[in-house]
């Protein structure tokens, strides 16, 4: 279809063309105006097909024979921060079987005249509703405490890849720091055998200067961890397979640390798990009296019989 759409385009191109030619030759203004005007008009269809087929491309990303679909909706829709400068972002994902939580800490200044918000993108395979992510935010120079939580809010479509805006205690100025906090929960969004985690940023700035993602697995080891970065769109590089820095009975922990990454790209954390035990509650059995009577004669009965 799209072929089909771009012949005629060109071949409109080259009747717009040639009845400009026919026109400057005749000395017909009127005919040069209707030239001029298809050919502009072709020319304009072509650039938009060729943005829209960019824009396709995009979002067909794939790692390892694995469509990282989040990811692919989120180019189709993604918003760039540009009223604000990252200096440092940090981000803790605790992976406890199915259930995610995720921590980002990210610090800064304003480059606008005011400011009010810091968006964030939130991306997983799973659609998990926004008021089921027990999402808190924090103004952590304003309250480095954390007595006042600030509630998220949602910004456009609640999907699969959703961006959601942490509103600020009080507005920012030029140049005025900031640190902000953000945790939210995605419960039963992972799997057994291959899955990921994406860490995205979108800001209009060149890099940043720290960058650093930690993953944590309380339940289910991986076998491996792979980080791939993906900084034009449709396209992933793989930086490096992580090793783990803790290992306890219990704990696994990655970590992956950078300086000056761009800011317009995404981290994506291949993994592969086993099957997680299978955990089969029991219940005690609780002894009654007349339960516990009945146990001591039969232990009686035991003894006598075994003299």
């Amino acid at each position: 279809m799209d072929s089909f759409k771009d012949s005629v385009a060109f071949w409109a191109t080259v009747v717009g063309t040639l009845t400009g030619v026919f026109g400057l030759f005749e000395s017909h203004a009127w005919i040069v105006a209707i030239g001029a005007l298809i050919a502009s008009c072709s020319v304009g269809a072509l650039i938009y097909a060729a943005r829209q087929r960019a824009l396709v491309r995009s979002a067909a990303l794939n790692i390892g024979n694995r469509s990282i679909d989040s990811l692919n909706l989120a180019s189709l829709q993604r918003r760039l921060n540009r009223s604000l400068v990252i200096q440092e972002a940090e981000n803790l994902a605790v992976i406890d079987g199915e259930d995610l939580a995720v921590t980002w800490k990210c610090s800064g200044y304003c480059r606008a005249d005011r400011e009010t918000a810091l968006e964030f993108s939130i991306d997983a395979d799973a659609n998990i509703p926004f008021d089921a992510m027990d999402c808190l935010a924090f103004d952590v120079r304003r309250d480095p405490r954390h007595r006042h939580p600030i509630r998220p809010l949602l910004v456009g479509p609640d999907g699969i890849s959703k961006k959601i805006a942490v509103p600020l205690l009080a507005p920012i100025s030029h140049r005025e720091p900031f640190s902000i906090e953000l945790r939210y929960r995605l419960p039963a969004c992972l799997k057994t055998g291959t899955d990921y985690y994406t860490a995205t940023l979108s800001f209009t700035q060149e890099t940043i200067r720290r960058f650093s993602v930690r993953l944590r697995f309380l339940r289910g080891a991986p076998q491996w961890v792979r980080a791939y970065e993906c900084r034009v769109a449709g396209t992933a590089k793989l930086l490096r397979t992580l090793r783990p820095i803790t290992v306890t009975s219990d704990v696994r922990e990655y970590l992956d640390s950078d300086e000056n990454v761009p800011a317009r790209c995404a981290r994506v954390y291949m993994f592969s798990r086993p099957a997680l035990p299978i955990k089969i509650p029991t219940t005690p059995v609780r002894a009654t009296p007349g339960r516990r009577k009945s146990l001591r004669a039969a232990s009686r009965r035991s003894r006598l019989l075994s003299q």
